[in-house]
């Protein structure tokens, strides 16, 4: 099915003639020869990344920025037979998914997005996604208050600061009472979480890899949690998931995080997709929609949606969420980028970005410039102590083509001489060491 109708030539001739125009050439006389340059150099073997990047290189005249910040939003791959797919017209069914009979296609691939979310979580069930990593956080805390019925959340000082304002926005009009707990050494400190925990504390939020990059070690948290009957809360990056402990084995109730980083280009700033999962015993306290898969009249598989826990659905007052959609899709695209990738191929595009981020790390620790700040392991983002002025070292590396480090300035006065790094595995090794090269030249 053509996305258009395409021209015949007599057509095209016809149209032509009519605005007084020999050839289609003529109509690009305007532009300047320069950018016309049709002889394109592609070699014979390359990558469909590696072919991407020469593209680019020939486009000379746009030229973006290589980032090495994350702080919620990485610059993975996204492969470019996903687009192609995500148009095709059995997806692309029409309304919405409360029609089953003429919406099979969204249906079947939100039930495919919600198997691979439990799979890589660990936990019983996932809904059909939320808006992003941020609001599907707030929105775990609303379930977890509602379930506990309780109006006070903990939230760890080492969760995104950008999500934690989304968490506050929330709370502030529901009334809750959101408590932050320390960290120490750049991870949530257990002992500050016993100390605040009481009698109306309905959960806590914590998240890792957190905003530092560090990954954090939940083995002790479940059981302190379940003495005072709080709800653990964990925000997981969902690509790590092929190479850290799950939510699950960490013992989480509700599993929350943004799903960016399977594949979804960066879009100047979105839309992206949050996924939300918990265990069978929370499953109705769950916002949003869910589906599931049944028969027909004519015992043909058929997919339904199941439990809408939704203030459209149920009585205003038992709904704790006003949550009306979900990004579906984007959970298209990203049901598409994981069975296209397999665990295997996750695993691997992962194990490049940790490969990446760690050569980084030694090659900046070689300069005098830098030094680690925290002994915790990391994933593919990390925070290291800088000696430059950072708007210097900014400003520098934006000249050469650069943008990053993430100056943690901008969150808390005492962190104004550390600066946090991003790579994934599009960074190639020339681009890393051209990084480093750079800012070894400002040392």
């Amino acid at each position: 099915m053509h996305k258009y109708l395409p021209h015949t030539h007599e057509d095209i001739k016809a149209m032509l003639e009519k605005i007084g125009v020999n050839d289609i050439d003529a109509l690009f006389a305007e532009i300047p020869k320069a950018l016309l340059n049709k002889d394109i150099d592609i070699p014979s073997s390359m990558s469909e990344l590696e072919i991407f990047d020469h593209m680019n290189h020939l486009a000379s005249s746009n030229k973006p920025l290589i980032p090495f910040i994350g702080a919620g939003a990485y610059d993975h791959y996204t492969p470019s037979i996903i687009r192609h797919l995500i148009e095709r017209q059995e997806f692309l069914t029409a309304y919405t998914p409360y029609q089953p009979e003429i919406s099979q296609g969204t249906l079947q691939y939100i039930f495919e997005f919600q198997s691979m979310i439990t799979q890589l979580t660990g936990m019983d069930v996932s809904n059909a996604s939320m808006y992003d990593g941020a609001t599907a956080t707030a929105e775990a805390m609303f379930m977890a208050c509602a379930q506990r019925r309780k109006d006070k959340i903990l939230v760890s000082q080492t969760v995104n600061p950008n999500i934690v304002e989304v968490i506050k926005t929330y709370a502030r009009y529901k009334g809750i009472e959101v408590v932050m707990v320390a960290e120490k050494e750049g991870i949530t400190d257990l002992e500050s979480v016993r100390l605040t925990l009481d009698s109306e504390t309905a959960g806590l939020i914590v998240q890792t890899p957190n905003f530092y990059g560090n990954i954090e070690n939940y083995s002790e948290f479940k059981a302190t949690l379940d003495e005072h009957k709080a709800l653990f809360i964990i925000n997981q990056d969902p690509s790590t998931l092929g190479h850290l402990k799950t939510p699950r084995a960490w013992g989480a109730d509700i599993a929350v995080g943004d799903c960016q980083t399977l594949g979804v280009p960066l879009s100047f700033g979105g839309p992206y997709i949050g996924y939300m999962a918990t265990t069978t015993k929370y499953m109705r306290k769950m916002p949003g929609r869910i589906c599931g898969v049944t028969k027909d009249t004519d015992g043909k598989r058929a997919f339904v949606l199941t439990l809408q826990a939704r203030e459209q659905h149920i009585r205003r007052e038992k709904a704790n969420s006003n949550i009306c959609s979900n990004q579906s899709l984007l959970a298209l695209f990203v049901t598409i980028y994981m069975a296209l990738l397999g665990k295997k191929g996750v695993y691997e595009v992962q194990q490049r970005s940790i490969d990446n981020a760690h050569y980084l790390e030694e090659a900046l620790l070689k300069l005098p410039s830098f030094e680690k700040v925290y002994p915790q392991p990391f994933f593919k983002e990390f925070t290291l102590r800088t000696h430059l002025d950072i708007d210097t070292m900014l400003k520098k590396l934006e000249e050469k083509g650069y943008l990053g480090p993430l100056p943690l300035r901008r969150y808390a006065n005492d962190k104004t001489d550390l600066v946090t790094f991003a790579v994934t595995e599009k960074r190639s090794k020339k681009q890393i060491d051209e990084f480093v090269s750079i800012l070894g030249g400002l040392s």
